[in-house]
Order: structure tokens, then sequence, then C-alpha cells
């Protein structure tokens, strides 16, 4: 007893000073990791975009974490960029994002043609609790086709996330949240050409997400369950799989850049590229 009134004081300091430091993230391994800089793992293609030939990852490709994620304001800010438009059987995205609250309601990426009823907007994305998806909270939702809206039934949570959508032979999609499915919905609606892809917005410009989205990857390809938990398990600077189907890899680890090799480069909006990210993520 002697010994805890004498020392007591000091045990209770320390354990308070443990505590400041463990919610400023000290301890937070994310925060100790060496941090990977732009561009140093890309997808080399000797024949040019769009070609498979010979094609190999080239620079330190060891899943190091990136240095920086895009920041996006929930008001104005996007990433457009164009993709191939030739019509493809199936295709994969999948993309980490960091949602900062259970009311957050925006596109975390949106692949569209602009269009009216008439003239029907063909695309497919991942949103997270839109009204226009008739889906109240934070609830993940998958969009295809003009105003096709899958519910991808789940609630995605605060914090980061390894989101993806899968839209296989006939337009069938798949939703997946950190490398699990949630839902398959049936379908019959065949993709269609594709122009301009929309990074933390819609294609109107507006529903724009609040939050942080890192390492986007496209595939025209259904990706495989093993190949999407190997994605997810490979964390938040995981580099693709599967590169003879890789459409477009985007870090935004500090540019809009793709390093795919097929030069599909982002142009930024209203972006802020933030090295305060590490906060809520811990490696798969």
């Amino acid at each position: 007893m002697e010994y805890l009134m004498t020392y007591g004081w000091a045990i209770l300091i320390i354990a308070v000073v443990l505590g400041a430091l463990f919610e400023l993230g000290l301890f937070n391994s994310a925060n100790l990791a060496p941090k990977s800089p732009p561009g140093s793992c890309q997808v080399l293609r000797p024949n040019g975009p769009g070609s498979t030939s010979y094609i190999n990852l080239e620079g330190v490709c060891n899943n190091g974490l990136p240095q920086y994620v895009a920041q996006f304001n929930g008001q104005n800010s996007n990433v457009t960029t164009l993709l191939p438009t030739t019509a493809v059987a199936s295709v994969s995205l999948f993309e980490w994002v960091y949602v900062p609250s259970l009311s957050e309601k925006g596109a975390f990426i949106e692949v569209g043609n602009s269009g009216t009823p008439t003239t029907p907007l063909y695309g497919y994305g991942i949103w997270v609790g839109s009204g226009n998806g008739g889906v109240a909270g934070n609830g993940l939702l998958g969009l295809f086709s003009w105003v096709r809206w899958i519910n991808c039934n789940t609630n995605i949570g605060i914090g980061w996330h390894f989101v993806g959508l899968v839209l296989g032979s006939n337009g069938v999609p798949s939703c997946y949240l950190d490398g699990m499915l949630t839902a398959t919905v049936p379908g019959s609606n065949a993709i269609a050409p594709i122009s301009t892809m929309y990074i933390g917005s819609a294609s109107d410009a507006g529903n724009s997400f609040n939050g942080l989205i890192a390492n986007l990857q496209v595939y025209n390809t259904s990706l495989s369950a093993n190949e999407i938990t190997a994605l997810y398990d490979e964390g938040i600077g995981g580099v693709p799989l599967n590169l003879n189907s890789l459409v477009g890899w985007w870090p935004l680890n500090s540019n809009a850049n793709d390093y795919s090799g097929n030069l599909n480069n982002g142009v930024p909006t209203n972006i802020v590229y933030t090295n305060s990210w590490t906060s809520g993520y811990s490696a798969p």
C-alpha cells in the first residue's frame, strides 16, 4: 500500500501519457511503416498503351504504403479521365476509400457517358448511401445503367474500406466490401462502350464524395474471388494483379496519373493530396 501511495501518481501519469500517444496514432503501424513515393511502381508496356506482350511491373513494388492519398471535399472535387471506348464482356473496379461519417453520401467512382432517359447513360460505379438509390443511411450501392440502382446489401461503416464492383457477362453485378462478396443481383444489361470515368463524384458533377480515396484499379475482366481476396490482403499500397486485363491504375499518391501503362492520366479538380491519412487504417 505504501508503495502504491508513493508511486501511484507516477504510474497514473505514465498511463495518461501512453493513452494520449495512442490516440495521436504514435503506435499505429501505418505511421511507422515506410511510405512509397509516387510512381515508385508502375506497369511497363514495351509495345505501347493497350498492348500486353512482355508486360510487367517495374520499380519498387513491395506493397509499401502510399505517402499521400486523395482528399475529396464533398462539394466540387473529382478526378476525370478517359477509358478505352470498346465494349467488353466484363469489368472489375476496386479502390480503397475512407468514409468519415455514417451520414456520408456520394459517389466513390462512376464510369459512364452523358445521356438522358431516352438516350441512356450506360455506366457503372460504386456509391455510398445515395438518396437516389432509395436507401437511407450508410448503405453501399452499385450503379448500373440509367437510374438502375443495385443495393449491395451492406453498411460500410466509418473508416478505411476496400470496395469493389464486378460486372460479369450480361452485366450481372456483384458487390464486394473488404474482400468479401456482399451481394450479386441478376441482370441482363450488357456493358456498353464507355468514354469517361469520374473518381469521387457522379458523371453529372453532383453527389460528390466527402472523404479519402486511394489505389483505384480497373480491369476489363471479372476478377476471381481469389484475386479479389489477394488484392485486399495486399492492403492500401497493393499493386495490380492480372496485368493483361488491367485497364487503368490510379494510386492517387500525390497525383492523378495512370500507372497501368495505358496513359489514361486523370484531371484533378479541387483535390488535396494529404499525408495525414493513416488514422483508422490497419493492414488486413
